[in-house]
């Protein structure tokens, strides 16, 4: 019998693309029954059938047309992307008050090559347990050798692009609907632009640090990579934005870290077109004597920069789990799923600086193999999954 006999689950928001499509797909394989809940013309161009409900209310008007679809179609389970949507938060909140099992794609934990489908929440809102002792009983096995996932940068923009624009197209449609970001097609073609001539710009600017970074001829260095602005994570932390959290790492360093240091900070690629912390970064340097001691880079190889520095700080980005890869120690700045004692830094920011705590080696390859066995996929939300969803919607 099909793994997922009998099971009906409903499809709510998935990533611009046809990645909810084909997932469906695998579902329905699996002996489920689906149905997809479309919320904007975006959606219409790459989930269409038959098993399409089309919500067109306000988001006011959401949770009451949530529950009454479910009791109407005896759903028993809900699959969305990403958990701190608006329209999403609403669902998960009823879905828990009818006792619906909830099933959250997100990017995945461990990248480039997996997608997160976790139970309940993911990141933040994640159930992942923080004792170190719950993973002593995890025996950890040698991964299989698989080939990497092509993650195509073309193919991710070419989806938003269309995405955006049939959302815009068919708005008549879909009145009431406000996205969780700004996607109008024209300013976003404007940025993306930004962000390409930024690029090749930052590539010659950066040249001569990332060679330091890759051939390890900085120094010692502490290195900090920023989250985009609108990561919906911030609000997993005590910061209102990236500015906030740059300015108190760059104070902290200048007064606590050792004067043969430098403080490497990374502007995300994703961030590119829409945010330059260069003038801020300056000004820092200035007011707490860092020339020489801080940068600001974007184009850099980031496992190099990882390898290399004594210790990474983060908000709650997954590039946390990628330092503890190489062995190198993390602090946390927000609630994140891996910080826990024995992988990251468990004091004050201050104490990190002075010496961070290191990685427990042996620990973390038992949360890693208890990870990859409980909530990751190989894949790419870009493109499509390369295992089968239904072991983890059981």
């Amino acid at each position: 019998m099909p793994e997922l006999s009998g099971r009906h689950l409903l499809l709510l928001q998935g990533p611009a693309g046809p990645f909810f499509a084909r997932v469906a797909r695998q579902l329905a394989g699996a002996g489920a029954r689906v149905t997809k809940v479309n919320f904007n013309g975006g959606e219409d161009l790459y989930y269409r059938g038959r098993n399409v409900v089309r919500y067109r209310g306000s988001v006011e008007q959401w949770p009451q047309f949530f529950e009454a679809l479910v009791k109407e179609h005896a759903v028993d389970g809900v699959v969305l992307f990403g958990d701190c949507r608006p329209l999403h938060r609403a669902a998960v909140e009823r879905a828990n008050s009818l006792s619906l099992q909830v099933f959250v794609f997100e990017e995945g934990y461990l990248r480039p090559d997996f997608v997160t489908l976790e139970r309940g929440g993911v990141n933040g809102h994640s159930r992942i347990p923080r004792d170190p002792a719950f993973y002593e009983q995890v025996t950890p096995q040698a991964e299989s050798p698989y080939p990497p996932i092509q993650h195509a940068f073309l193919k991710s923009a070419l989806h938003t692009a269309a995405y955006a624009t049939a959302a815009a197209a068919l708005r008549p449609l879909y009145p009431r609907y406000r996205h969780h970001r700004d996607i109008r097609p024209v300013p976003q073609a404007a940025f993306w632009l930004r962000g390409a001539v930024r690029r090749a710009l930052h590539a010659v600017r950066d040249r001569e640090l990332a060679r330091q970074l890759e051939t390890r001829a900085l120094g010692p260095y502490f290195f900090v990579p920023l989250q985009v602005h609108l990561d919906s994570q911030l609000g997993h932390s005590g910061y209102a934005s990236i500015e906030d959290f740059i300015r108190e790492v760059v104070e902290t360093f200048a007064e606590h870290a050792p004067k043969d240091h430098a403080l490497v900070v990374k502007l995300h690629p994703m961030d590119r077109a829409y945010r330059d912390y260069g003038a801020l970064l300056s000004e820092l340097t200035q007011r707490h004597g860092l020339r020489g001691r801080l940068h600001y880079v974007d184009v850099v190889n980031l496992p190099a920069a990882l390898r290399g520095a004594r210790g990474t700080i983060v908000i709650n980005s997954t590039v946390g789990l990628s330092s503890l890869t190489h062995g190198t120690p993390v602090k946390c700045q927000g609630t994140a799923v891996y910080d826990l004692p024995g992988l990251t830094h468990q004091g004050s920011l201050a104490s990190f600086l002075r010496e961070p705590a290191p990685v427990d080696r042996a620990l973390y390859k038992r949360y890693r193999h208890w990870l990859r066995e409980t909530n990751q996929l190989r894949g790419s939300v870009w493109s499509r999954l390369e295992e089968d969803p239904s072991r983890l919607l059981r």
